[in-house]
């Protein structure tokens, strides 16, 4: 029985850019055999779809991999980026293939069964970049498709920032004009973002 109460479909029903920030300061959860873990998300980068060059989905590209960012908002996007699993949050509604990747998270929950997955002591290295965070809490690309309204993996309410930072996306060198937006959000001095 879970003691969180996963955030409701509407939430993630607001433009790509606002629900970025939104997603500040909730709190991501995996349940598996295992135990449970939990973070509070404290840095995330916006991907706006056709618009965006350095989007899966830039042009509207559908292949099996970006399918699931046609569906409705709140839904598990994972991918593999060399050897990691890398965890987005479906954005845009049906048919407008938008996502917010989380770049990092501040361990709350399962920190001990964190430090084991990872093989490192507490601290923040243990999920201060988007393959670390996957890897801690449990996250793969089984949960690919899944709605983040209900367990195995959501997000429920958690803190509120008291000030949030934005500056251009990392990694992206490669994608023209779109490597210059501010698309990148994070809780100002949290120690655990990812760069």
């Amino acid at each position: 029985m879970t003691k969180f109460h996963a955030l409701a479909c509407d939430f993630y029903q607001k433009p790509t850019l606002d629900l970025a920030q939104s997603l500040l300061g909730c709190l991501l959860v995996k349940e598996t055999p295992e135990g449970i873990c939990s973070g509070y998300i404290v840095e995330t980068e916006a991907y706006r779809g056709p618009c965006d060059r350095a989007a899966h989905s830039f042009g509207n590209r559908r292949t099996k991999r970006t399918e699931i960012m046609f569906g409705q908002s709140g839904l598990v996007y994972t991918y593999q980026m060399h050897t990691h699993t890398l965890v987005n949050v479906v954005s845009g509604g049906v048919d407008k293939p938008e996502a917010i990747l989380i770049r990092a998270v501040e361990p709350v929950e399962g920190i001990e069964l964190m430090q084991q997955r990872r093989g490192l002591q507490a601290g923040k290295k243990l999920t201060n970049g988007p393959g670390k965070l996957t890897k801690a809490l449990g996250i793969t690309m089984q949960d690919y498709g899944l709605s983040y309204t209900k367990p195995p993996i959501y997000i429920t309410p958690g803190i509120i920032p008291e000030h949030i930072s934005s500056g251009p996306r990392i990694g992206i060198e490669n994608s023209g004009e779109a490597k210059d937006y501010s698309w990148r959000f994070w809780i100002t001095g949290n120690s655990y973002i990812s760069k």
